[in-house]
């Protein structure tokens, strides 16, 4: 995936998410994970969760909780991407990333990936970003090294018979934290 030329990032807008952004940014990341419209992209999880990614009530709660923003990234106008920046002491975590499938594999993760470890050094100061990945989804987690993040091999439980995070299709599910170290 890091063979496409660089993007066009002059075009590309970082803003925070608000509440009327909710019912775009769920069409958003539903697209990017599940059903028919992800397999058009990378990143899908179709063959390992069905069901659904988020809601709004999800979404909601990232906008809204203290400490936590959710940057939209538009194109023109309409959201292309977004992404979960939440302050957790001396790190930060990264989430809810989603990129429009068409969009994907044409170098714009990297951008907002980069954009997003600029954010959080600059508005929190922190020396850490921290994700948790599926730890099945191999080709994800590959590319997420490529940026520098390193696998730490802890392991958290997927939440199995919570349908509000989609219908497991598999029962080795786990979320690996994957961590990497900012530039000061």
């Amino acid at each position: 995936m890091d063979t496409a030329p660089p993007p066009d990032t002059a075009e590309l807008t970082f803003r925070d998410a608000t509440e009327a952004d909710i019912p775009a940014l769920v069409e958003l990341i539903e697209s990017a994970y599940r059903g028919d419209s992800s397999r058009t992209g990378w990143t899908t999880e179709a063959d390992i969760l069905r069901g659904q990614r988020t809601d709004p009530q999800g979404v909601r709660a990232v906008i809204e909780s203290p400490g936590s923003r959710l940057l939209v990234v538009e194109r023109d106008g309409a959201p292309v991407a977004c992404c979960q920046l939440e302050h957790r002491g001396e790190a930060a975590y990264f989430g809810m990333f989603a990129v429009r499938p068409a969009l994907q594999g044409a170098g714009l993760g990297k951008v907002i990936i980069a954009e997003a470890e600029r954010t959080v050094r600059a508005s929190w100061g922190v020396r850490e970003m921290h994700m948790t990945v599926i730890s099945v989804r191999e080709e994800l987690i590959a590319w997420y090294e490529r940026r520098g993040y390193r696998r730490t091999g802890k392991l958290s439980p997927f939440p199995y018979g919570d349908e509000r995070f989609g219908i497991p299709q598999r029962d080795d599910l786990a979320f690996e934290l994957l961590v990497k170290e900012l530039d000061a």
